[in-house]
């Protein structure tokens, strides 16, 4: 079989999709994804950018045996609940799916696709349902990922997000959700990549917003000549917003190691508050912290609220990174309580340690530890805890909850939190909580994290029976 170069398979795809027929469809529902679900000849059609009750013509993109995938081109009939999107790049761009929707409406997709997880995969009923987390809906994604590409032929350089289900940087001016400091970055740094002696060795820049820093870690494949480092100097100092210095960091290859300031007298000061509690949390660049800052504040006291952890209890917080919710934990116990955090990075549980002390915070301690991985003897030997808060990655904390079912009473806590960025594992994992009757989901709802797209966060309440 002949080669194919990218542009002749980009090619090869658009004619094909051009060979696929453009349907009419009456949108049934919206499912986990935000797409629109139709049928059609007897399948599924899952339809992006259409709303339940819409009438919409759509191309197909993709077929299967027992589905289509298709794309809104017209809408005939449109839904109360469509909204003209704010970002003029929006359906081309993959970094958000839902603008077309009324931000109350997304809530509610959201907590449909929570309660419908618990109900299919957990089958569970019973819990009541907590009012949605909602707050800021754009200018809200303080951390990013922007790809960066060199384009010779068109004598540019993109630097953005993907297109929508494709590897391509999409040419992208602006960007509604990210805040306003930072997307009206996007232009210029186009222009100083493009004068850059290795501007074809760039493939992405990140981005990192602090309370008083913006700090921008580009990745590079070559080596950076003096001239590069003077253009990097000049565009931090002319693009940096008022009271917020514009600070380059650099990654000189892909191991994390490497990442250093551009100059080692110009660290910056990146870290996060959580006022209510009286925390300052400092952390680096390469360091996980939620996106959404204003709504990680939000989520934090809702969690512990609901956990409701008194003066001189232990706690035990699982899957704690840098102590996002541990400090706060460990302040609202007291000096004769204890917080006890376990997270399975190394260097994560340093920087939680180190968040402890820079907070005058000596109840707390921190232990690295394989968490998917975990056996109830292991939960046993840390001793006895009041009240649980567990908050995995997307792939959930099964082998933690299998383990907690063998735990002996008296080391069974008697609340669970669990805060949840898929409500599938949530589902699966509640479902094991709850199998032998030990333990009762008591509540259940979602935090509008991300704005926009199609992501899920949500917390879920267990009570010991």
């Amino acid at each position: 079989m002949a080669y194919k170069t990218s542009k002749q398979r980009r090619l090869a795809a658009l004619r094909a999709v051009a060979d696929l027929p453009i349907q009419t469809y009456s949108i049934e529902s919206v499912d986990l994804e935000g797409q629109g679900i139709a049928h059609h000849e007897g399948k599924v059609v899952f339809v992006a950018g259409g709303l339940t009750g819409e009438r919409v013509q759509a191309q197909i993109t993709r077929t299967r045996t027992t589905y289509d995938k298709a794309s809104v081109t017209a809408v005939l009939k449109a839904s109360s609940q469509r909204v003209a999107p704010a970002c003029a790049h929006f359906g081309v761009c993959g970094g958000c799916s839902l603008q077309h929707v009324h931000v109350g409406t997304q809530v509610a997709i959201k907590q449909r696709a929570l309660e419908d997880q618990l109900a299919h995969i957990g089958k569970l009923k019973g819990f009541s349902l907590l009012a949605p987390i909602a707050g800021t809906t754009w200018g809200y994604r303080y951390r990013a990922r922007l790809s960066v590409k060199d384009v010779p032929k068109k004598n540019t350089v993109l630097v953005g997000f993907h297109e929508r289900a494709s590897q391509y940087v999409a040419d992208i001016r602006s960007c509604a959700v990210l805040p306003p400091h930072v997307s009206r970055l996007l232009l210029p740094l186009r222009a100083l990549i493009a004068q850059l002696s290795i501007h074809d060795q760039v493939p992405q820049i990140e981005v990192a917003v602090g309370e008083v820093d913006t700090v921008l870690l580009m990745r590079h494949l070559a080596p950076l000549t003096a001239q590069d480092t003077a253009a990097m100097d000049a565009f931090a100092l002319a693009q940096a917003a008022p009271a917020m210095p514009l600070i380059w960091y650099v990654q000189p290859g892909s191991h994390a190691d490497s990442i250093a300031p551009l100059h080692a007298d110009r660290a910056g000061n990146l870290h996060y508050a959580l006022p209510a509690f009286g925390i300052t949390m400092p952390f680096k660049v390469s360091d996980f912290t939620q996106v959404n800052h204003p709504m990680n504040r939000v989520l934090v006291s809702k969690a512990i609220a609901l956990l409701a952890p008194q003066r001189g209890e232990r706690v035990l917080d699982l899957f704690c990174g840098l102590g996002n919710f541990t400090l706060p934990l460990a302040r609202t116990v007291g000096p004769q309580g204890f917080a006890l955090g376990v997270e399975g990075s190394d260097t994560l549980t340093a920087r939680a340690q180190s968040n402890a002390l820079h907070n005058g915070l000596s109840n707390t301690a921190f232990e690295a530890r394989n968490l998917f991985e975990i056996t109830t003897e292991t939960i046993y030997d840390w001793g006895a805890f009041d009240r649980w808060l567990i908050d995995p990655p997307r792939e959930g904390a099964q082998a933690l909850c299998e383990a907690v079912l063998n735990l002996p009473a008296s080391h069974r806590p008697r609340r669970m939190v669990y805060v949840s960025c898929n409500p599938a594992t949530l589902a699966r994992d509640a479902a094991i909580v709850c199998r032998t009757g030990q333990w009762q989901l008591k509540q259940a709802g979602i935090a509008n994290m991300f704005p926009h797209t199609s992501h899920v966060e949500s917390i879920a309440v267990f009570e010991r029976v």
